[in-house]
């Protein structure tokens, strides 16, 4: 257990050590984490400390069952390079999913790692985070831990000073517990997940008592060099977050608007990219024009952005940041539109094949996947949507489907479906393959939406015959070599490029 060697000895032992050499402080001393969320941040953070730390019991709380069980099976409920292998290695010896809360109660350091998804509905709707379930934690937290010290730390993202609330929620009960309140946000990229967390640019925890950050500090200078681990109060950690997620969407919309100017001026957006890059005030990362970006994250972290400046009476603040959100929706509609207009605007009846659904590759992720706002936009005109995801499953993308076309679609998964009839069209016009071949055999057009490596290695020699013509190919990530397939004979579209083959008709 969490190991507190500074509390205040009695006057008998004052007086019994007053003519004795104080004895040296010794540091808290961490021997159980426990972390509410077992989630695509919980899972993989967890792991990884399992994997560091063999002598800390590190224990992942969720209290859906279902979820606990596939962590527990063969088949985990997420797909990350390298979490398979971390996990079937330490499960069962220091690393334990379950639903049992008492794991966490005993638990000298518990992570919060919960959903805090944009709020659909009342004050705040459609901006702020949603931060329902981080309360429940901390009131749950504070009605069953009744003494002891225990570290309780921010995971998810939040607002700037969510701190503040958790803190009085968990002083406001009967509890003699001492609760230290930490932020130590993750700062992870899906489907790189695994090296983010080995080998961390950075490691950053807001706290005001010292002795809590130098506990967590020395988990993670287990494996990361010390230098890395910032510390900050606990105001500029919260926030830390979500500029660092603002900044790195801002690059892409920039980069996205700068490519629908390329493709009217004959510029070439990669070299652009790759010219700007050079620039060392700048670098290269994030400079990659597509179809626009997605992730649970990027969107969410913006619009948090844009209420707390209005909230803090900042329009002019709210409304530079909005703008990263309106040219990423302008970069998916224009794509869509494209498609609509090459197909002599109309794709009602015509089989298109998507490549690719989830937000990225190397992640079954799909919250805010851009190809599901594609999807939407062509659904509308009645095309027959033919989906391959190497990863991403047939439920998952029916069920995002079905939520967005009934307007009640959230990027994570809370919506309830009303309508019939949108549903009747998402299950009579959607099909999701298992064979990329036959997803784009006999189709009017080729969408590439997610930049899986395995869609530059297909034959697209057997896939242009068997295509109907003309055949249209439109790379949204810029990763098939254009050349080779306009040699081929498709028509190719690519973000940021100037047409050659489809004129317009």
């Amino acid at each position: 257990m969490l190991v507190d060697d500074h509390s205040s000895p009695s006057d008998q032992e004052k007086n019994t050590t007053t003519d004795q050499e104080e004895q040296p402080q010794q540091p808290l001393v961490i021997k159980k984490i426990a972390c509410i969320g077992a989630g695509y941040v919980g899972g993989p953070t967890m792991s990884v400390i399992a994997t560091k730390c063999h002598d800390i019991q590190v224990i992942i709380y969720d209290m859906n069952q279902q979820r606990i069980d596939a962590w527990n099976s063969a088949e985990l409920p997420i797909f990350e390079p390298g979490l398979e292998e971390i996990v079937m290695e330490r499960r069962g010896k220091n690393l334990h999913f379950t639903t049992d809360y008492q794991q966490v109660v005993d638990s000298d350091v518990i992570f919060l790692s919960v959903n805090t998804p944009t709020k659909y509905y009342g004050v705040g709707k459609g901006r702020a985070a949603d931060l329902k379930y981080v309360e429940s934690c901390a009131r749950q937290l504070r009605d069953t831990i009744k003494s002891g010290r225990k570290i309780i730390v921010e995971k998810s993202t939040v607002p700037t000073r969510t701190s503040i609330a958790v803190k009085r929620i968990l002083e406001s009960g009967e509890s003699k517990a001492r609760f230290d309140i930490l932020s130590n946000p993750e700062f992870l990229a899906e489907g790189t997940a695994i090296s983010d967390l080995q080998n961390p640019d950075r490691v950053l925890i807001g706290g005001e008592d010292e002795e809590s950050i130098r506990a967590l500090s020395s988990v993670y200078e287990r494996w990361v060099p010390k230098e890395r681990v910032i510390t900050t109060n606990l105001w500029s950690s919260e926030l830390s977050k979500l500029v660092a997620n603002c900044m790195l969407a801002q690059r892409i919309s920039s980069m996205n608007a700068i490519s629908a100017l390329c493709e009217k001026t004959g510029a070439d957006i990669q070299q652009v990219s790759f010219a700007v890059g050079k620039d060392t005030r700048i670098g290269s990362k994030f400079l990659q024009a597509s179809v626009g970006f997605g992730g649970s994250c990027f969107q969410k972290d913006i619009l948090n952005l844009v209420y707390l400046a209005d909230h803090y009476n900042l329009p002019e603040v709210a409304k530079y940041f909005y703008g990263i959100i309106e040219i990423n929706n302008f970069q998916r509609e224009r794509f869509a539109k494209k498609v609509i207009h090459k197909l002599f605007n109309t794709v009602s009846g015509k089989k298109i094949c998507v490549l690719g659904f989830a937000f990225k590759k190397d992640t079954s992720d799909t919250r805010e996947t851009s190809s599901i706002f594609v999807c939407k936009s062509l659904l509308e005109e009645r095309a027959k949507i033919h989906i391959y995801d190497p990863k991403v499953t047939k439920k998952q993308i029916m069920y995002d489907m079905k939520s967005i076309m009934n307007d009640c679609y959230d990027g994570d998964f809370s919506a309830k479906m009303e309508s019939s009839r949108e549903s009747e069209l998402v299950e009579s016009n959607i099909f999701v393959s298992t064979d990329p071949y036959e997803a784009m055999s006999d189709a009017h057009a080729i969408l590439v939406l997610t930049e899986w490596d395995e869609f530059k290695q297909y034959d697209y020699k057997r896939v242009f015959e068997g295509m109907k013509k003309p055949a249209y190919l439109f790379d949204g990530r810029n990763i098939l070599n254009r050349k080779d397939l306009e040699t081929i004979g498709f028509d190719v579209y690519q973000i940021g490029k100037q047409e050659s083959h489809m004129a317009d008709w």
